[in-house]
Order: structure tokens, then sequence, then C-alpha cells
């Protein structure tokens, strides 16, 4: 459903409003969940939001009631059936946008199906730490791949007759003390490094935008004028409709209804009679509500009867099926990232005979946190399940881990042993502000204080892995984590997020060489916390820096342990004859770069290329160089393919605070492309503009 289909409802949606009351446009923008409803279900056995959660709506119109559905790795209801996803940040590592947009689609079919007709699950904050607890729930650490891989999620998405909602807008990324927290950041930092991504989405169509808790310079995101109307409906000509984030988004009636806020999520406290009564004494203008009137009923009448007019009905039989299994399965095995290698420990053979699995992760559904984001499949592969369906001639032994002793003679006894390690729902996620209430089973998550293993996983490598040199550890994880206290000791590592429902058969395929692995880091992974920037997650203000992640390595001169964009692969790939161009013009196309790929191993192999643009003449304070563009290639043993990747112009320019506009600086700019972030992994040349 594009912006200019849903503008057409326009006229229908103002004549509509002008037949209603005061009352009935305020009930429009007001959630109709209380806090205490969703405890009682709770309490009665339901999991939070498992079903879509109504507000407004009005029966005598025919304007129907926006219906939310939860979920960046799913839909969050679905009864129990419906498909856990690999968390965003695995799809993030695939660099799949064609992937991520057939995820889109599953997900709005299967929302549909679960009776609701709005998807609250584009999560694209950008992480400035990667010790925030929801990164597993975003992209990555790049704004330009958020961008492009959040805009395939919400094509996917609107073309079910789904709406996209946008979150959490924005600068959200600390998550602890989101609830109190003032964000500030340069203008610069703001326009270039935390909004570009929000922008690529609305740009794409997105129809929904919810605020987030924290402040930002002091207000909060629900109230801020700022970044609702004059960025987000004024600069971006945003045409739908914005809600706060559920009970706490706002917490004054008239600043939000002022700010332009929409809806009241996801119950009624500031809005409804609130409303009213805030317009009736003059402290809220009856336009601002008619205005808001206009773009919720146009949005909710526009997907509503586009979707009667196509014919289509997911039934719930659309929950959970084959083919949303597979499409699970292909975007694990797709994220998965192969790490080290050494002495090519991996694939196993499938003739190996006797396997030690050990750690607690390998049989445990770890699909990711418990608090809103949480999919409620029918079933979960595990890791373990995972490695004996892939090798049923071998035999496996799991060991969780407990005895270090045993686990050492364990280890010398077989012919191979694997190491589920890393994270799971108690180390990072949502963070549950109402113990008593325990709206989510929730028995930590928040913020990561550390980015390493837990001290017993550390010793538990560093003695059973010396014993067998064919040992592979498995690491589960949303983010970041710190290897330099172990990796030595281990000869293969295979990144495996949080991988969804059929993540255990992806790591078992992987492990087997059913699969070659071709995911590569969405983040960087640094050699020490030292080099990341500070950040105090307990803080009631903070202010983000102009540089995160890699840039900020780069721009510090630091290496990492792992760039961003790494991954290795089963086969090896030779990248040559890099060519550079720019349109004739100079003004409208952009940079276009192409080299020739070549898979020169014996296994059919998929590589990453990756396009970055450097600024190192630029007058002003930029990075040393930024991704700019991406594609995937698939080749079997010895053959090469041409593969060209264009960079508009407008991801070049820079914002300029004094005019509040973006510049393209005419200079010499270093263009680079190859397979990961770092210098000998890229060809380089340059182009004047």
């Amino acid at each position: 459903m594009t912006k200019e289909k849903r503008l057409e409802y326009t006229a229908a949606a103002e004549e509509i409003a002008r037949q209603m009351t005061l009352e009935e446009k305020a009930a429009l923008m007001s959630g109709d969940s209380s806090l205490q409803q969703i405890t009682d279900l709770k309490r009665a056995g339901f999991h939070f939001n498992f079903a879509p959660m109504p507000a407004g709506g009005n029966s005598r119109l025919n304007v129907p009631a926006l219906l939310f559905c939860d979920g960046p790795r799913g839909v969050v209801c679905g009864y129990g059936k419906a498909t856990c996803f690999p968390v965003p940040v695995m799809r993030g590592a695939a660099f799949d946008p064609e992937l991520e947009e057939q995820v889109g689609h599953a997900i709005g079919q299967e929302v549909r199906a679960s009776g609701g007709n709005f998807f609250g699950g584009v999560c694209i904050n950008l992480p400035y730490h990667p010790g925030w607890g929801r990164c597993q729930e975003v992209y990555g650490e790049d704004s330009f791949a958020m961008g492009t891989l959040g805009a395939a999620l919400v094509r996917g998405v609107q073309d079910e007759y789904v709406i996209a909602c946008l979150k959490h807008y924005a600068f959200n990324s600390m998550e602890d003390n989101r609830f109190h927290v003032s964000i500030s950041c340069e203008p610069e930092a703001e326009r270039e490094v935390f909004l570009p991504h929000f922008k690529d989405c609305i740009d794409a169509g997105a129809a929904a935008v919810m605020t987030a808790f924290n402040q930002y310079r002091g207000v909060l995101c629900g109230h801020s004028e700022y970044l609702i109307r004059q960025v987000l409906k004024n600069e971006w000509d945003f045409d739908g409709f914005v809600i706060s984030d559920f009970f706490w988004g706002v917490s004054d009636t008239v600043k939000a209804a002022n700010a332009g806020m929409d809806i009241e999520m996801c119950h009624t406290r500031y809005y409804g009679k609130q409303l009213v009564k805030a317009v009736r004494q003059g402290l809220v203008k009856e336009a601002c509500i008619d205005e808001a009137a206009v773009r919720i009923i146009r949005t909710l009448i526009a997907f509503e009867r586009e979707y009667a007019k196509s014919g289509r009905v997911c039934t719930e039989e659309v929950l959970g099926c084959q083919e949303h299994a597979e499409l699970a399965l292909r975007a694990a095995s797709e994220g998965i990232t192969l790490i080290k290698n050494d002495n090519n420990t991996l694939p196993l053979s499938k003739k190996t005979g006797k396997i030690a699995v050990i750690g607690h992760l390998a049989i445990m559904e770890n699909t990711g946190d418990t608090g809103s984001s949480q999919v409620y499949p029918d079933h979960v592969v595990t890791i373990l399940d995972g490695i004996i369906n892939a090798a049923p001639d071998s035999q496996i032994i799991y060991y969780d881990g407990s005895d270090l002793n045993h686990m050492k003679r364990l280890a010398r006894d077989v012919d191979a042993v694997i190491f589920a390690v890393g994270l799971d729902y108690r180390d990072e996620g949502e963070y549950d502000p109402i113990k008593e209430t325990t709206l989510y089973n929730k028995a930590k998550g928040g913020d990561r204080k550390n980015l390493g293993l837990h001290p017993q996983e550390v010793e538990m490598l560093n003695t059973a892995g010396t014993v067998n040199p064919v040992s592979i550890a498995v690491l589960m994880g949303g983010s970041s984590i710190t290897l330099t206290e172990w990796e030595k000791s281990i000869p293969a590592i295979l990144y495996a997020y949080y991988p969804g429902q059929e993540g255990g058969t992806a790591v078992g395929r992987a492990v087997f060489g059913d699969i070659n692995p071709s995911g590569k880091l969405p983040f960087v992974l640094p050699a020490s916390e030292n080099d990341l920037p500070d950040i105090c997650w307990d803080a009631d203000k903070w202010h983000y820096g102009n540089y995160h992640g890699y840039r900020y390595l780069e721009k510090m001169g630091t290496k990492p342990f792992r760039p961003y964009g790494f991954g290795m692969s089963y086969t090896t790939f030779e990248v040559t004859k890099a060519c550079f161009k720019i349109a004739a013009d100079g003004l409208t196309d952009g940079i276009t770069a192409s080299v020739r790929v070549k898979n020169t191993g014996s296994v059919p192999g998929t590589e990453v290329i990756q396009l970055y643009v450097g600024f190192s003449n630029s007058k002003r304070d930029r990075p040393v160089k930024t991704l700019c563009g991406f594609q995937r290639v698939t080749l079997k043993p010895q053959k090469s393919k041409k593969v060209t990747i264009s960079c508009p112009l407008d991801k070049l320019k820079y914002y300029d605070p004094a005019d509040q506009s973006f510049k393209l600086e005419h200079m010499e700019y270093e263009v680079y492309i190859g397979t990961s972030s770092q210098a000998e992994d890229l060809l380089r040349g340059s182009i004047m503009i």
C-alpha cells in the first residue's frame, strides 16, 4: 500500500470526519486496553498482547478500529501458532533486502490471519552502544543498512494491506532508564546518523510511527513538536498517523495533542474525555483534532478497503505454515556468520563418529527476549536437535557443562566438540518496569553491563576447548560479544544470534556443510569494551556523539577484533577489476561501483559485496568512510559475475545546521568496494564531485 494510494482516500476521510462529534474524534485517538485488563489476562494464563490490541474505530460511520499486533521477529499474537523468524539483527546479517521483503509479506499475512491490521514491529533504533538490551530487535549498527532493510520490511508488510509502524521515534537505545533519560546530540549527528533510516522507511511508504519513551533534549518524544510536527509531518511529508508507546509514551494531554500525537496507546488516560475537555477549554484547537482524525480515518479505510478489493483472505492456516517455516529457515541460513575457521575445522564430516554438544543453550528454545517482541510458535528446533538431525550417523552426546572436570574428560573422548554459548533473555532484552504485574515472563533483560560471556563459559572454553583440536563455538546473542578472553582456545566460531524457530536446523546444516555460511557481521566486534564510546545505562541525561560502531573505531584509529561486514565462507572469493563512475551531470544518479567476483574455491557460496565512501578531503568533521550500498552474489565453484552497486548522491550529503539543509561537498571522494569494512578487504578508487 503506497502513500499515493492512501492519499486517494483523503476526500472520503475528510467527509467522515466532518460528520463526527468532538467526542467521536477524540475516541478515534484513544486506545481501548487498560493496564488492569492486561494484568488480569496475564494472571489468567494469557501472555501480553496475545490478541490484537484495539484503538479507536467508529461503527456508526464504518471506520475500522486499529488492531495492533506486536513483534519484530514475527506476530506476537497468532495464538501459539505464529512463525518465529530470526531476530532482526540476524536478518541484518543476511544483508538481503529481497529476503526481508518476503519476511514482511509473511508477517503481514499472519497479522491478518490473527485478526489484526497493524504491525508494530519495524524497529529501527540505532544502537549507540552494543550493550543496549534491545539490539536484537534492529538490523545492526549502520544507518544505511537499517534504512534499506527497514524499508524492505515496510514494503512487504504493507503489500499485504497491513499498516507498518516504525518504532521507536527516536533516539531510543538505552533500555534500563528509557522512561527517564534525556538524550541530546549535535544537529549533524541527529540528521546524518540517528534519523536517516526513519526517513528511508517513511519514503518507502510506512503508514504509522510510534514515539519513544525517552526524552530528546529534555522533551518527552511523545510531546516533541519538533520531532513529530516539524520533522516527521512537515519536512518528511508523512501522511500517516503517530501513536504513543504503550502506557507511558505520553504524560500530558495538551502537550501530546499539540505536538501532533494522533493516538494514545494502548489505553485511554490522557486522551478520550480529557482531550475533549482540553479542546473545550481552548488548550487544544479543534483543528488539531480534525487533522488527527483525517490521518487516522484515511489510513485505516485505505488499508481496509483495498484489502477488501484484493479478494485476499488470510485464515488461521497461514499461521506458522510450511512456506513461512521454510522462509524462517532461509533467513537463519543466510544470517549465520562464520567469524573464525582455523585449519578448516568447519564443516564437520557427517562421518564424524562421536560429537559432544556442551552448554545449556544447546537445549534451550533461545529465540530472543521475552518482552513485547516474544513470538509463540508451535515448535522450535534447538541447536542440539539440529545437530542430531544433520548427522544421523554420528553419536551425539549432550552435556550441560556444569562440571569442568567431567567436561574435559568428555572432550578428550570424542572426535569433535560443539559448545553452545552466549546470551539469553536473562542477559538482555526489553526491561520490565512493572515487576509486580509481570506483564512479560521476564527474569531480567535490560542493558548489558559488560559485553563478554559469562565467566563460567569463558572458563569452559579456555579449559575444555583446548583439549580437543576440533572444537567449535556456536555463539548466541543479539549484538557484539567480546571474544578475546577465549577465542584463541577455539579454532572455529559461528555467530548464530537468536535464529528463530528453525534456527537449530540452520546451525546443524552449517556445521556439517549442507549450507555455506554467508552472513556478515551487522556490527563491529571490538577487541575491548574500552574501544567503544562511553555509556552509562542509569544516566538521566546522555549525549550521543557523532560516531559509534565501526565509524567510531575507524575515527579513533582502533583495530577491531572483527570489522563491520565481516564473514567467512567454506569457499574463497576473488574480487577484482574495480571500476568507479559517476553520472555525467554529477548531480542525479550518484556513484556507481562495479567489480568482478569469482568463486575460487570448490563449493558453491555467497559473498556480500559492500560499497563504502570516504570523506578525507572534507572540510567538516566526517567519518573515515561509511556504508553506501551492498549486494549478495551467489556463485558456483570457479564461476564469476560482475556486481554493480549504486549510491545516490543524497547519501553523501552533510547536514548544515546554519541553514538547516543537506548539502553536497564538491571534492574528491574515496570509494571502496569489497567484502568487509576493513581496508585489506576493499579495493579503492576516487571520484571527483
